[in-house]
């Protein structure tokens, strides 16, 4: 297992979409592992594997409080949603920036294993809001997309300031 580079907003590498999954093999299931141990790591718990400049549908998710319930996504497709929910999230492309998004408060889930065998997941709070969050990831899409471009304005103005004072330091 390794850990992966996670890429910053506004890396250009965050907006492209991410391709399905074909091969279900031992670089599949690797890849898969270094994700976990890198959201384990950062900590998060969610990633997409877009943040880690690898652009196959390929997500993994651990809500739990203790670390012990680790989903795996892979080619996911939401088949229904329900209601309205506004959470603050945060994200580990956007690093010590929160706000509230408005999501679907209950997902039905159709995605594949690393085998690629089928499954159907029905989610709802934190892992439902997890799971649309970090689908957009493979859209191409980071969660401060959803605030109004006056909050984009600020949230990369305080990137860039913070990246000015960390090469000045």
């Amino acid at each position: 297992m390794a850990l992966l580079p996670i890429l910053e907003y506004p890396d250009a590498r965050l907006k492209k979409v991410a391709t399905p999954v074909l091969a279900f093999d031992d670089s599949l299931k690797k890849l898969v592992s270094d994700m976990a141990e890198t959201m384990y790591k950062a900590p998060g718990i969610g990633l997409a594997a877009t943040q880690v400049d690898v652009h196959k549908r390929v997500i993994v998710i651990d809500v739990s409080q203790d670390k012990s319930d680790l989903k795996v996504i892979i080619n996911p497709q939401i088949v229904a949603a329900s209601g309205e929910a506004v959470v603050e999230e945060g994200c580990l492309s956007v690093p010590d920036i929160y706000d509230k998004v408005r999501r679907a408060e209950k997902v039905t889930l159709k995605a594949q294993d690393t085998t690629g065998a089928f499954f159907t997941l029905d989610a709802d709070g934190l892992l439902a809001v997890c799971i649309q969050h970090e689908m957009d990831h493979l859209q191409g899409k980071v969660f401060v997309e959803h605030l109004s471009s006056l909050k984009q304005m600020r949230v990369k103005s305080k990137l860039k300031k913070r990246a000015r004072e960390l090469v000045t330091n």
